[in-house]
């Protein structure tokens, strides 16, 4: 270890000063820009007017630009925002020394915060345009949990309603969040339900379903729309979403400056492409504009694998077909994900924006089985002291792999990966795999060609 090396702390802490003050969109320097939203109804890209009637209006104007490079973060995001952040970055000196590695390991930790999650970047700046816009409340759907209780939060210091539907799975294994999210005031109801019209249809064609965020987005987006006063916000995959959650990669980024380290390889884990996105943001725009070149790695679960075995297409975002199409990597709306613990994770499709940069070769991604994960998430728990999410611990996962295989090489690269939040509320799943029930099931290939052969039938596009 050389001198400018012992200088960096275990913990590498930003000022309030340095707390981002601009969000970074990632389109404004993409070539090929992420394909539009389209209406189902008509196959023609949404309007601001036809998404304004689901979303709200500043989100709208967000979702649909790809040209300004920088937006502006209200002050009193900013102001919420000094309540948890900067989040630290943490050199893992620990697991170099356990793994015997050469590599430089990096992690962002964004679990220092009542949801656990990195979830709240986005939240407080969803519901913050909510109550802008004068609306009396939103609806949301949520997996494991974590963007379900970031929301209530926001929703909470703001003062709106929120009502949250929560993959019935996670609902079952995750009590103490869902409690959590009661506790700040929002409504939580299993999903599918009987509560709407969707939910209902969904339960007569599979009556035993354990849900999947397909189907909670679907009610979400059924009852913000049929009741006035209310609009849908949504946790991850939406292009406004990860320029939220840009301030985690900014604030990386800056940490990362401020001892002249640069990444070889950045990971995180990847369900709809919130987390990563955010990551990933300025190092991605570097990439872009020919200023750096980084190795970006993103891990998504086998039972669930959008990205590895998926096909890049326009599909539904939600199995209720009720939601605009997106252009992205899909396993096809109609397709459930088994009962795996990695609840945020068990999305059919991925962010279009990161779609379209896997699509171009600037990026990697991998699937990782559950009980693999799961065995690096107890390794990282007991040699850094932090338990991880299961959703975080993909990419745990693979950044020891990464830092064994520099171990074999010699090589001394610099790992970076997101540790997305924390673990507490995830013990059932903690729980399966000290017992040694817990399983891992991967779909065939049938159960994929099956699912994806129900893609929608977009003229010029999936024909």
């Amino acid at each position: 270890m050389s001198n400018t090396e012992k200088k960096i702390p275990y913990k590498i802490y930003l000022s309030e000063n340095d707390i981002p003050k601009k969000w970074y969109n990632l389109r404004a320097d993409m070539k090929n820009k992420p394909a539009p939203l389209l209406n189902p109804g008509t196959g023609k890209p949404l309007t601001a007017e036809e998404m304004s009637g689901i979303f709200c209006e500043e989100l709208v104007a967000q979702e649909l630009d790809d040209k300004t490079p920088y937006i502006d973060i209200p002050q009193e995001i900013q102001d919420f925002y000094k309540m948890y952040r900067p989040a630290p970055l943490v050199r893992a000196y620990c697991l170099e020394k356990a793994l015997g590695t050469p590599a430089k390991i990096y992690y962002k930790f964004e679990g220092n915060n009542t949801s656990g999650s990195h979830k709240l970047n986005s939240a407080i700046a969803q519901a913050y345009y909510a109550k802008k816009q004068g609306l009396k409340g939103v609806t949301t759907e949520t997996g494991a949990g974590q963007w379900g209780t970031a929301l209530s939060m926001a929703c909470a210091y703001l003062g709106l309603d929120l009502k949250v539907f929560m993959v019935k799975v996670s609902y079952e294994q995750k009590p103490f969040r869902r409690e959590v999210m009661r506790t700040y005031g929002a409504e939580v109801t299993p999903s599918p339900s009987m509560t709407t019209e969707v939910g209902k249809k969904i339960l007569a064609e599979h009556p035993n379903t354990t849900g999947s965020l397909g189907c909670a987005i679907s009610e979400a987006v059924e009852v913000a729309v049929t009741n006035e006063g209310y609009r849908y916000v949504l946790g991850s995959v939406l292009n406004q979403v990860l320029l939220h959650q840009s301030v985690i990669g900014l604030e990386t980024k800056a940490a990362l400056d401020k001892y002249g380290v640069k990444p070889d390889i950045i990971i995180g884990c990847a369900g709809g492409g919130s987390n990563l996105g955010g990551l990933i943001a300025p190092f991605m725009g570097e990439k872009l504009r020919g200023e750096a070149d980084y190795r970006i790695i993103a891990v998504e679960p086998a039972s669930c694998p959008s990205f590895t075995r998926g096909v890049y297409a326009y599909d539904f975002c939600d199995t209720g077909m009720i939601c605009p199409l997106a252009k992205m990597y899909t396993l096809g709306s109609g397709f459930i994900p088994s009962a795996n613990h990695a609840g945020g994770l068990r999305f059919h499709g991925m962010s279009t924006t990161l779609s379209q940069l896997y699509d171009d070769g600037l990026m990697e991604a991998v699937a990782v089985e559950q009980t693999d994960v799961f065995e690096a998430a107890e390794k990282f728990a007991r040699i850094e002291g932090i338990l991880p999410a299961p959703e975080s611990s993909h990419a745990i996962k693979v950044a020891m792999d990464e830092a064994l295989k520099c171990k074999e090489t010699g090589e001394e690269k610099t790992i970076v990966f997101g540790l997305t939040g924390t673990g507490y509320f995830d013990m059932v799943a903690y729980e399966k795999f000290n017992d040694g029930e817990m399983t891992d099931y991967i779909p065939t290939d049938e159960d994929l060609a099956k699912s994806i052969a129900t893609l929608p039938k977009v003229p010029g596009t999936n024909d």
